[in-house]
């Protein structure tokens, strides 16, 4: 028994297949319907920082910026405050000495910050988001969009509000001085990250930027990747104010970037009059040499995504590939088990918020358990009430558990609200890792891309290398046979409708971490859920696998050419074509069946 589900059907089953590949087909039309019905209008989705549609405007330099330095900066309050909660509490904190400065000593702490790097870009994001400030006597304040005061660094919430309340405002040299003295205390760290984000800030400000500052970065660096970054904005320097043979020089370094940027600068140049024809040819073959890097870094980017997608997929589909396998289910209610684990990371969220203030930034590590033991409970109270009673009956299974989804989108409704709910990214899965100029690669889907590695090697393990894996073998290549030895299936199914039902949790805790969560979150997965089991091989984890990757990265490379909508449509016609031709999916099941 080295396989998972060892068995094949007898011609009998064949036309059971038949009938159940109708059935799902028939269920996918049901949610697409639903989907489709205008109950979703007054859905209004909360802004995230880590959305899908963000992930693939990541692949520009001002995403570059926003994702390395913004959303690293940063952590979610408890109202929405974009203040950080790691900044230490102390009586010379560096922000407050900031605004109760005057202008020469604001000017001179910029050119020589006192505090943490992590401090001055929060000072950076207070200033740009006009939450900063202050009260009587310098008493500093954050004000944020919901107009609710909190005092600071305690950030606690006030009803008394000071009668000469002003924000801190800062006049165009201190806004300068603000942005060089960021970029040079990230500069002077010794984090090569942070000096990446320093040329980042620098490359933005390059009108203003003094050539010896860079020269002098340069010298001292050691790390290849920022040197590179360096010798690029050193280059773009000469290009843009040198002569001739400067700029020719500067060409052949700046061929070699993949920055959008130095395409802009480029193409400025191509565009003027009176070209010297040495020079209009660097200039030509620079662009040409940028453009395909840039289409080489985008695509990669879009495979990145696509990689990530299929994580999802196969999260959302694996605890459906065991469920479907051996109980022979259609559980139209796993998407809703997934919901369940979204909102089980949400209330997680906020209890830590509450009363654990401190370990905010490791609800996700006690979510992650949590999300599971919820939707594995729910699930086997569902298998129990209402499944069990219906075994072998599939369209009246299908009804049921349809009827099961919408009682618990209600429920979620009524419990936590028609709107969706925002579960903040943990810190150290906020921000990027910035590969190139052009290619940016979230943090957030990054680990989901390993959480997915993970769980997946942890299933396979319990499958094929515990006693209880060898139980739901047995019942699923031979159900009476099993029983005969001992071994009870009734339990098995309970079990195993929870094991998959508990999958179903943990990929709610994911996908929390990537997108809106609100009552109709699993419709969006149920039916890429379904096609990766059907496609992959009903109860094949490999196949599932397999099939999230190709309906993972064909559907991102397909909504680039022609649109989400029309690669939807796509996907589901070759998915019908290619079941057509082999109805078994990729594996087909091997053994002997007796029902």
């Amino acid at each position: 028994m080295s396989h998972y589900y060892p068995y094949s059907k007898s011609d009998a089953q064949a036309n059971d297949s038949n009938k159940t590949f109708v059935i799902i087909l028939l269920s996918l039309t049901l949610i697409l319907v639903s989907i489709a019905s205008p109950t979703h209008a007054h859905e209004t989705p909360l802004a995230h920082s880590h959305g899908y549609d963000e992930v693939t405007s990541l692949n520009t330099v001002a995403a570059t910026v926003n994702a390395t330095s913004g959303d690293t900066l940063l952590a979610q309050n408890e109202k929405s405050l974009t203040t950080s909660a790691d900044i230490a509490i102390s009586k010379e904190d560096a922000i407050e000495q900031f605004v109760a400065a005057d202008f020469t000593k604001r000017q001179t702490m910029l050119n020589q910050w006192p505090g943490s790097v992590e401090s001055l870009d929060t000072l950076v994001e207070l200033i740009k988001n006009d939450e900063l400030y202050q009260g009587n006597g310098g008493q500093t304040y954050l004000l944020n969009s919901e107009d609710e005061l909190f005092t600071y660094p305690a950030k606690q919430l006030t009803t008394e509000w000071p009668s000469d309340l002003a924000q801190v405002t800062l006049t165009n040299a201190l806004r300068s001085a603000l942005v060089f003295g960021q970029a040079k205390v990230k500069l002077e760290s010794n984090d090569p990250m942070q000096r990446m984000q320093a040329v980042a800030i620098l490359a933005d400000n390059i009108e203003q930027l003094d050539p010896a500052l860079i020269s002098a970065a340069a010298a001292n660096e050691e790390d290849a990747d920022v040197k590179t970054a360096l010798s690029i904005l050193q280059a773009r320097i000469d290009f843009r104010d040198g002569d001739v043979a400067k700029q020719i020089a500067a060409l052949t370094v700046l061929a070699n970037s993949d920055s959008p940027q130095v395409l802009v600068d480029v193409k400025n140049a191509l565009a003027a009059d009176d070209i010297d024809p040495v020079l209009q040819s660097a200039l030509l073959d620079a662009e040409d040499s940028i453009e395909q890097r840039i289409t080489i870094s985008t695509w990669i980017g879009h495979l990145f995504t696509g990689l990530s997608t299929a994580s999802i997929l196969l999260l959302a589909a694996l605890g459906l590939a065991i469920t479907f396998g051996l109980l022979g289910v259609i559980n139209m209610a796993h998407g809703e088990l997934i919901m369940i684990g979204a909102y089980s990371t949400y209330v997680v969220q906020n209890l830590f918020q509450a009363y654990f203030p401190s370990m905010t930034g490791w609800y996700l590590v006690a979510a992650i358990p949590v999300a599971f033991l919820v939707s594995a409970i729910i699930g086997m109270v569902i298998e129990r009430i209402v499944i069990r009673p219906l075994y072998g009956r599939e369209l009246e299974t299908l009804l049921a558990t349809f009827g099961v989804s919408l009682i618990l989108m209600q429920l979620v409704r009524m419990i936590f609200g028609a709107q969706n709910v925002e579960v903040s990214n943990v810190d150290w899965l906020s921000g990027a890792y910035q590969v190139s100029s052009s290619l940016v690669l979230p943090f957030n889907r990054i680990a989901i891309i390993g959480f997915t590695i993970i769980i997946l090697m942890l299933l396979v393990y319990l499958l094929n290398k515990t006693r209880f894996g060898l139980f739901v073998r047995a019942v699923t290549q031979n159900r009476q046979m099993a029983r005969a030895v001992g071994i009870s299936s009734a339990r098995i199914d309970m079990l195993a409708f929870g094991l998959g039902s508990g999958l179903a949790g943990l990929a709610g805790c994911a996908l929390a971490q990537v997108g809106n969560v609100g009552p109709d979150l699993g419709q969006t997965y149920i039916i890429d859920a379904f096609l990766v089991v059907v496609v992959g091989g009903v109860g094949q984890v490999w196949g599932a696998v397999l099939a999230s990757l190709g309906l993972g990265v064909s559907g991102t490379v397909l909504e680039i050419g022609i649109g989400a909508v029309m690669a939807k449509i796509v996907l589901l016609v070759l998915v019908i074509l290619f079941i057509q031709k082999r109805p078994q999916g990729l594996f087909a099941l091997k053994g002997r069946f007796v029902d």
